[in-house]
């Protein structure tokens, strides 16, 4: 089976397990349930398929199969700034009531702290695994900081942060979805002029290099790409550490090609698949006894020491 086939049945799995959540027991009062399920559908599909094509491209960059963005210190950034912001002026502050501008301020400050980060790091001409220390420090840094918050905060309000803790599609916000649509396409169409050097760059540096890429400045380009979609994705819904690292491997493992134009489609609609699929368990099994996170970041942690062990043997 070619690898346009096996994209075409992963498509054709997405669009039924589409249609199965959104017409799946409407009841009387479809008017209701249909558009609010049209919404979440849609939020699915924008943080699936961000997250599948910013870790793809991450691990091409890396040249690493289990590393995920989230090293980069992103995730623990949001939590610091929903935490700060809480801590400092109150869960009735403006920032918190306001998703929108909540949005806006905590997707601008992970884009400046990344773009602060990669032009002092390539400035120093130093190598992308020094990068990657650093974002796990600063992850560190971040994550210590806000559990200090979280320590001496109020009860009552540590239940807000707590809902920020764990990725969640309820109750998602219209406005906030259209602008991280637009967003995402607008990364995506200027991220495609780079698709053509990420087969050679998944050779390694030297050969990237040897082969004519000017590696330092497409990996720059392609950073920049993963952190605006990755902030997009968490603060539309939160963090999710494991979903990029599960859906890239079995993406790898189920299309079997080095062409990226093949990879990436894959591992997005594998995405979308885990998690239409994973939040219809949530929903109708489990009754909304737990988050579609907790399964995900359960299993993917799970093939990440699979993965570990494995890389292990190899050695």
């Amino acid at each position: 089976m070619n690898n346009k086939s096996k994209i075409m049945i992963l498509a054709v799995l997405a669009a039924i397990l589409t249609a199965g959540y959104i017409f799946w027991d409407l009841g009387p009062n479809w008017d209701y349930a249909l558009p609010r399920r049209i919404i979440k559908i849609i939020a699915i599909i924008v943080v699936g398929c961000a997250i599948a094509f910013s870790t793809v491209i991450f691990q091409t960059v890396t040249n690493n199969k289990i590393l995920t963005p989230s090293i980069l210190g992103l995730d623990s950034m949001y939590m610091l700034i929903q935490t700060g912001v809480i801590f400092l002026f109150g869960s009735t502050h403006i920032l918190i009531l306001n998703k929108n501008l909540n949005f806006l301020v905590t997707l601008i400050a992970m884009l400046i702290f990344s773009s602060l980060l990669f032009k002092f790091m390539f400035k120093k001409d130093r190598n992308i695994y020094f990068l990657l220390l650093i974002g796990i420090i600063f992850g560190t840094l971040f994550g210590s900081m806000s559990s200090f918050m979280q320590v001496l905060i109020d009860p009552n309000e540590f239940q807000i942060i707590q809902n920020k803790m764990f990725a969640s599609f309820n109750n998602v916000n219209t406005d906030l979805l259209t602008l991280a649509i637009i967003l995402m396409i607008a990364v995506m169409i200027y991220f495609m002029r780079f698709l053509k050097y990420l087969d050679v760059m998944s050779l390694g540096r030297d050969q990237a290099v040897n082969l004519g890429v000017d590696y330092d400045f497409v990996t720059k380009r392609v950073l920049i790409v993963v952190t605006i979609l990755i902030s997009i994705s968490t603060a539309l819904i939160g963090p999710i550490t494991f979903l990029g690292l599960l859906v890239a491997n079995v993406a790898y493992q189920f299309i079997k090609s080095y062409q990226h134009k093949h990879i990436i489609p894959g591992a997005m609609l594998i995405s979308v698949v885990a998690l239409v699929g994973g939040q219809f368990i949530v929903e109708r099994v489990f009754t909304f006894s737990t988050t579609l996170s907790v399964i995900i970041n359960f299993i993917g942690g799970v093939y990440f020491i699979y993965l570990l062990l494995k890389e292990n043997k190899s050695w």
